[in-house]
């Protein structure tokens, strides 16, 4: 990996992958890509939403999209259905929280993503767009996360499926809202339980000077100074679980499959949690994408070696699916 791609740093540096290290170098070649300083959240938005359509895969063949408001205490939000089929029996479904620093991403900036999962997974998909800072400061993103999973438990006519547990899962500060929703719904119960909680690189013990947060600071997409501005926009009170998951009770909470990224100043954090929750009892199934970059979710037409990480973790997390599902029915029918 050369020094363009590395920006200076100047410590040596694990295996990094042929694709990664040519999107790096792309990446890091524009100004409009080094979030933080004077940029704007208007501007990063911008650019993110222009990357997604460089660098990542079409939506591709699905039985079903569709468009809805959520409502939630705060007012209503964006919703998307993905589904590979028209229609289905009772069942799970999954609730997806898109990433973005909790200040940019959509609907569409991971449509792609959420669209595999429904065809691979073969379950409905519901992406939630929670208001992102600094309009919506924390603790708006957690609040809204919650109150969506509590919507879609209650099987909505809107939704148009009778829906019999939830599967949480999101990327990046999607992966940090999967966690603290999964904390929310064991406090307080949601209409359905949550059977499995699948974060992806999340930020999960932000005080924490991990390893990685130092190692990959620079030259590596995701950037401390990156994370500082999105801190900064976020003002999220760091004493509370609902935004440090790791200072909250980790007993109790649903069976995890976790995936980070071998380069990613975040690796450790996912590291530190899927321990965490091992140390409570809890089942884990931990995936580390060697050689690979944080976000590469929604840049898989430019880093094509991230379809293999996704493959794993998609066929990991339908097999827990499975057997959480099949535990729940099982424990229901006993009762």
């Amino acid at each position: 990996m050369n020094d363009a791609v590395l920006k200076g740093h100047t410590k040596s540096v694990p295996y990094v992958r042929p694709d990664a290290a040519e999107f790096l170098a792309w990446n890091n070649a524009r100004p409009e890509s080094q979030t933080g300083g004077d940029m704007s959240p208007q501007a990063m938005r911008a650019w993110y939403s222009k990357r997604a359509g460089i660098c990542d895969l079409p939506v591709g063949k699905l039985a079903e999209t569709k468009d809805f408001l959520i409502p939630t205490p705060a007012g209503e939000i964006p919703g998307r259905l993905f589904d590979v089929r028209a229609n289905r029996s009772a069942g799970p479904v999954v609730v997806f929280y898109h990433g973005g620093g909790f200040v940019f991403g959509d609907l569409d900036s991971h449509a792609g993503f959420c669209a595999e999962m429904s065809r691979v997974l073969d379950l409905p998909v519901v992406s939630v767009q929670y208001r992102c800072a600094p309009e919506g400061k924390w603790p708006a993103a957690p609040d809204d996360c919650e109150a969506a999973a509590r919507w879609v438990a209650q099987s909505p006519a809107l939704l148009g499926r009778s829906v019999t547990s939830l599967v949480l899962c999101g990327d990046s500060a999607g992966g940090t809202l999967t966690i603290v929703a999964a904390m929310d719904l064991r406090d307080r119960p949601a209409q359905v339980p949550v059977i499995v909680q699948a974060p992806i690189y999340p930020s999960t013990d932000e005080g924490e000077q991990y390893p990685s947060y130092q190692e990959f600071a620079e030259g590596f997409l995701l950037t401390r100074v990156g994370m500082q501005w999105m801190q900064f926009h976020y003002c999220a009170d760091a004493s509370s679980y609902r935004a440090v998951p790791m200072k909250g009770d980790l007993k109790g909470l649903p069976p995890a499959v976790i995936l980070t990224a071998g380069l990613d100043p975040l690796r450790d954090q996912g590291r530190a949690y899927a321990a965490a929750l091992i140390r409570e009892g809890v089942s884990v199934t931990f995936r580390e994408a060697i050689g690979n970059i944080h976000g590469f979710v929604n840049l898989r037409k430019a880093i094509p070696s991230s379809n293999g990480d996704i493959a794993d973790y998609l066929a990991v997390l339908r097999l827990q699916i499975e057997e959480s599902e099949g535990l729940r029915i099982t424990t229901k029918a006993s009762v």
